[in-house]
């Protein structure tokens, strides 16, 4: 029997070559809604629809291996893929330098008044005694999510002399960072940081995990980014401190809703920052994508295992 590789997307046919090389026994079919195929000689994925559920989720099914395309893997159904035994891996590490160039935009925007600049200019107003400036390296940096994208950021920040601090599961300690701790130490460090930056998966435990309570602990002069999954947000609570002036400016990425309704109240929130779920975009996607799968194809057809981003499915991450 044909086993199939079921892809959600195109990749150029110099990847194609090589996927027939690692496994001359698989065939590679793109899903674009016309394609005809047989579902019980689909063995692995690359990328996941919601629809597939029906058909690969199912007691004759031959699903073996999915390959995430995105670092979050909140959205797949992963208490049917460990009942079914089916191994996951994720697209971690791919975008972790242009979400980090993300982020640094954001910090050196605000650090120095660019954000203000650009206001006064729509007003046609020369005031640079109004515009704020500071210098990065005096900030306190609070990284929520110590990896690949966290080391990344850690690591980019102590080169401009910043002393960036960690949050984790466990408080274990992680290259690049000064300070790391435990995710249940979250608010006190919260309370001391000039910035909180979010770049957890979604889990249980971080659902909502930036509430009204998290907001109450925040300087009136800090600022929180999100680019890690919106759910985790509590975007009203957000919002509503906000508008209290419990602290100073957000920048949010992601969002509880996706896309972002036109109507909803976000969009008027001053002091916010809104980007459409773009801080990820990555040049040259398909190479960085294809080393990872490409090493995993290749442990995978050898002995059913994967060499990166293997997915601990009772974690989530």
């Amino acid at each position: 029997m044909t086993k199939i590789i079921l892809a959600t997307r195109a990749f150029r046919e110099e990847f194609y070559q090589q996927i027939k090389t690692i496994a001359p026994d698989y065939q590679i079919v793109v899903d674009n809604g016309q394609t005809s195929f047989e579902w019980d000689q689909v063995a692995v994925t690359i990328g996941w629809k919601h629809a597939w559920e029906k058909d690969l989720l199912t007691k004759d099914s031959h699903l073996a291996w999915v390959q995430s395309i995105s670092a979050g893997v909140d959205t797949l159904p992963l208490d049917a893929f460990a009942q079914q035994h089916v191994l996951v891996s994720n697209g971690s590490g791919i975008h972790a330098q242009s979400i980090t160039d993300h982020l640094l935009a954001l910090l050196f925007m605000e650090n120095r008044g660019i954000f203000d600049a650009i206001h006064l200019q729509q007003q046609q107003k020369w005031a640079p005694d109004a515009i704020p400036y500071a210098k990065l390296a005096d900030k306190r940096i609070l990284i929520v999510g110590t990896g690949q994208i966290g080391q990344q950021l850690a690591k980019s920040l102590m080169f401009f002399g910043v002393q960036p601090n960690g949050i984790n599961t466990s408080g274990h300690a992680v290259e690049g960072f000064t300070e790391t701790y435990p995710l249940a130490d979250l608010f006190p460090q919260a309370s001391k940081a000039d910035y909180v930056i979010n770049i957890l998966p979604l889990t249980d435990e971080t659902t909502h995990l930036y509430n009204q309570d998290f907001f109450d602990q925040l300087k009136s002069t800090a600022s929180f980014y999100n680019v890690g999954r919106g759910p985790s947000v509590d975007t009203k609570a957000l919002a509503a401190a906000l508008k209290a002036k419990q602290f100073a400016f957000a920048a949010l990425d992601v969002f509880e809703e996706e896309p972002l309704p036109s109507d909803d109240p976000l969009w008027s929130v001053e002091n916010l920052l809104i980007t459409p779920h773009i801080s990820g975009h990555t040049p040259h996607f398909q190479n960085a994508f294809m080393e990872i799968f490409l090493t995993n194809l290749n442990s995978f057809v050898n002995d059913g295992t994967l060499n990166k981003n293997n997915i601990d499915l009772s974690k989530g991450y």
